[in-house]
């Protein structure tokens, strides 16, 4: 509302909230908070998880800290942000989603101290960009070299993802199955730099037996069973035919009419549809298949040929899984029978038809150079499951990290705790205000080593105390053994390390965040509508708000005892 010549003058409409300046930072900065200390507990080695249950009694029990935010149904605008920065983290890197999320609440709870100090939000924001720059350029001058080749770097880093999970007592396998998937589908670009695409690895999930049953396969399997009985279920070097176009006879695309005037010529169409349907099985087995995966229909007729011809067929496979199983077995996808040539056939050294639970599933495994393949994931229960599909994501996105970025460094709150302490000095070398929001930054990576240090019941300031000892006497790796609390110089000599590109996302992604939190002092909520649908404006009969039903107009707006 503004006031124009003692004429009150309405700008938006009735029941518009509005909250301005210290109150409307003050609120965004609480709710960034709360959102920050829910997943805070989930940090790290022995951190907890957390039990979600949604409206329809479904349950998710993880400690991810992207599938908690994404589980919470959040209605705060500024939460909704906090929300974000653990989506861009899992997107972009597929760790490290925890961590940006308490680094951002963090920056947003010490920056209010500032702002309490009369500093300008832009002076903060302006600051945070210029530490959260030189931040990155020092983790990148402390990381330690790996890559595709770096086995033991691979492993470790899987190992550090998976060793918060509830899988930890299976992390070693789990770790080397990850590798062992990331490296199958690695490929190098024109540039001769390693890619490696997750979408190449499927994943199968089956509750029943236990984690440590979970297995790689070197090729593909399809949710499918062999379509006739009287087909082989088990197919050693097989020489696989994959086929786009439907084996049946096509009805044409116009309506057509069939006149038979004398009874042998029903029985000549039948022959003469066997006979277009024995060629098409001809040239099947002419190719030397002894496979056949068709992405549509197969006549019931073709289907007593090929099962004479001792082939096993599968149908109805998706589009997608077919260009897998081109990927892994090296075959050719077919539209035309005719173009069937068998050099161009895919090979596995063994497909089988078995019984998982209840479902018959396909197992094309033992493929030479797969550049598609499948972890099949088992445990206790669909919770566990659920869970363990959640860790093998991020093993596998943190060993993809590695084989792309070529890069580590120590884990344990180690990078944090030497990027502060540089951090602080680089603060001394500016002038003005901007110092203070650089050294705000460095105290607030300390809240990564202080909250694995609280989540295993250890004292936050006594480890923090002498990490930074062992940091400034030159050991950059050094972190806190949680058992204990004692401190070990190297955290890579004991195999905790972690991908570059993790914490220099979780400080990117935290930063911006934070900044564009600080930099609202303006929020206005317009009113939601309590209006039944299809109503006009103005209530029953579309009159203006404050007009009744049986009032003279312009009486409506009066204050009380003027009428």
């Amino acid at each position: 509302m503004a006031q124009l010549g003692g004429t009150p003058v309405l700008i938006m409409r009735e029941g518009t909230e509005r909250q301005r300046g210290r109150d409307a930072m003050s609120n965004n900065i609480a709710a960034a908070i709360v959102i920050a200390e829910a997943v805070r507990t989930s940090l790290g080695p022995m951190g907890m998880d957390k039990m979600l249950v949604d409206q329809f009694g479904d349950v998710v029990i993880t400690n991810d800290g992207a599938t908690i935010l994404k589980e919470i149904d959040v209605q705060h605008p500024a939460a909704k942000m906090m929300v974000e920065v653990a989506k861009t983290q899992d997107s972009e890197v597929g760790d490290g989603t925890t961590t940006s999320v308490i680094l951002a609440g963090e920056l947003l709870k010490r920056a209010k101290k500032l702002i309490e100090q009369k500093i300008h939000p832009t002076v903060i924001t302006e600051g945070f960009r210029k530490a959260a720059d030189k931040a990155v350029e020092i983790l990148d001058g402390m990381s330690i070299k790996s890559g595709i080749d770096d086995e033991k770097g691979l492993l470790d880093s899987a190992m550090t993802c998976m060793s918060s999970k509830i899988v930890s007592e299976s992390k070693e396998k789990l770790a080397k199955i990850c590798m062992d998937a990331i490296k199958a589908v690695a490929e190098k670009n024109e540039d001769g730099k390693w890619l490696a695409d997750i979408e190449k690895v499927q994943i199968q999930k089956k509750a029943g037996e236990s984690i440590d049953d979970t297995s790689l396969i070197q090729g593909i399997i399809l949710d499918k069973e062999v379509v006739s009985p009287g087909m082989p279920k088990f197919v050693k070097d097989a020489k696989i035919l994959l086929l786009q176009s439907a084996i049946e006879i096509q009805k044409t695309e116009f309506d057509t009419k069939l006149q038979i005037t004398r009874p042998e010529q029903i029985q000549e169409f039948l022959d003469e549809e066997e006979k277009m349907i024995r060629t098409m099985v001809e040239k099947i087995v002419k190719s030397g298949a002894k496979v056949v995966i068709c992405q549509k229909g197969i006549d019931d007729l073709a289907q007593h040929f090929l099962s004479k011809a001792d082939i096993m067929v599968v149908r109805r496979v998706k589009k997608s899984d077919i260009e897998k199983l081109s990927k892994a077995t090296g075959g050719m996808i077919y539209t035309n029978l005719d173009d069937i040539t068998e050099d161009k056939l895919g090979w596995a050294g063994l497909v089988e038809e078995r019984k998982i639970m209840n479902d018959s599933w396909i197992f094309i495994e033992e493929c030479k150079d797969p550049k598609s393949v499948v972890i099949l994931i088992r445990g206790g229960t669909d919770l566990v499951v659920d869970e363990v599909d959640r860790a093998i994501h991020d093993g596998l996105c943190v060993v993809r990290d590695v084989v792309e970025d070529e890069k580590l460094v120590g884990g344990g709150g180690a990078p944090e705790v030497e990027t502060a302490i540089q951090l602080r000095k680089y603060a001394s070398s500016l002038g003005g205000r901007e110092q203070l929001a650089v050294e705000v930054f460095a105290d607030s990576l300390d809240i990564i080593p202080k909250t694995l240090a609280e989540n295993a019941g250890l004292d936050q300031i006594d480890t923090l105390m002498k990490l930074r000892a062992a940091h400034q006497q030159g050991n950059k790796f050094a972190g806190t053994n949680l058992d204990n609390g004692d401190v070990i110089n190297d955290m890579s000599s004991v195999g905790v390390v972690e991908p570059t590109v993790v914490k220099v996302q979780a400080i990117k992604s935290s930063t911006e965040a934070s900044s564009m939190i600080l930099r609202i002092d303006d929020v206005i909520a317009s009113a939601k509508s309590a209006m039944p649908p299809g109503m006009p404006p103005g209530g029953p009969g579309g009159m203006p708000p404050g007009m009744g039903g049986g009032g003279m107009g312009g009486m409506g707006g009066l204050p009380p005892g003027m009428m």
